[in-house]
């Protein structure tokens, strides 16, 4: 577990973002798009600038012959670069970076770098990213948590049984995540997992948890979250509750 009041803590608003989070993507009427062949050779350059913004050009270019570069600039020793190609790997998603991305989780001290390799595990819609990013929704910092949980709603694309696996940590952040964000992004990602669900007890135990968030949550933005889930998969019990609540000028 990592340590909420080490350096790499970013529980405040600003620091929920990545460095790279503030950086509009270049408009093409403004400016045209790097040239991916001199990004690629930059990709090796001695200098950490040089493949922090190549790494950042493949944010924006979809290119195949980048990703064993960026797979092996995850482990870089500047963490820009490496938060920059995990970055890139989300843009440019590959099954041979699974292993690679789940490896820097396991290990990387700085969080701005987990949080773009678990954005990036969510992006690869991979089986053996539902495991490490359960955990990382348990156990890391805030910010990871936020986004370990919008990554876990693209198990809705892996398998059935990726979705079974998805919703137990979803529902626990969504229950216990001291982070209204967190819990947020739990609500919605479950709201997500449970279309693809039928009607059996994971789908009636996911719906049970989003009619308690929506119901109890202190915070608004939780409730509302939890509320628009409730409207997207169009449970009877949801929609009922919604209406009887509204009625009662609950809100």
């Amino acid at each position: 577990m990592y340590d909420e009041e080490d350096l790499s803590l970013l529980d405040i608003e600003v620091e929920l973002e990545s460095p790279l989070d503030r950086l509009e993507p270049l408009a093409e009427s403004e400016v045209a798009k790097p040239d991916p062949e001199e990004m690629l050779a930059l990709l090796d350059n001695s200098q950490p600038q040089q493949r922090m913004l190549a790494a950042r050009a493949f944010c924006d270019i979809e290119d195949e012959r980048a990703i064993p570069h960026l797979i092996r600039l995850l482990t870089d020793t500047c963490p820009l670069v490496r938060v920059s190609a995990a970055y890139a790997i989300g843009r440019n998603p590959s099954q041979d970076a699974v292993e690679p991305l789940i490896t820097q989780l396991n290990r990387d001290w700085n969080g701005y770098v987990r949080k773009g390799v678990v954005w990036a595990l969510g992006n690869c819609r991979d089986r053996r990213s539902l495991a490490p990013l359960a955990d990382a929704l348990r156990t890391d910092i805030s910010a990871v948590r936020l986004w370990a949980a919008s990554a876990l709603a693209q198990m809705a694309e892996v398998s059935y049984e990726a979705v079974l696996g998805a919703i137990p940590p979803l529902i626990e952040a969504l229950v216990k995540d001291p982070t209204a964000a967190v819990r947020s992004n739990s609500a919605w990602a479950i709201g997500q997992l449970c279309r693809e669900l039928p009607s059996n007890v994971v789908y009636a135990t996911a719906i049970d948890a989003l009619i308690e968030a929506f119901a109890e949550d202190k915070d608004l933005g939780v409730r509302e979250d939890a509320k628009a889930s409730l409207l997207g998969v169009g449970d009877p019990r949801g929609l009922q509750l919604i209406e009887t609540l509204e009625q009662e000028g609950w809100f």
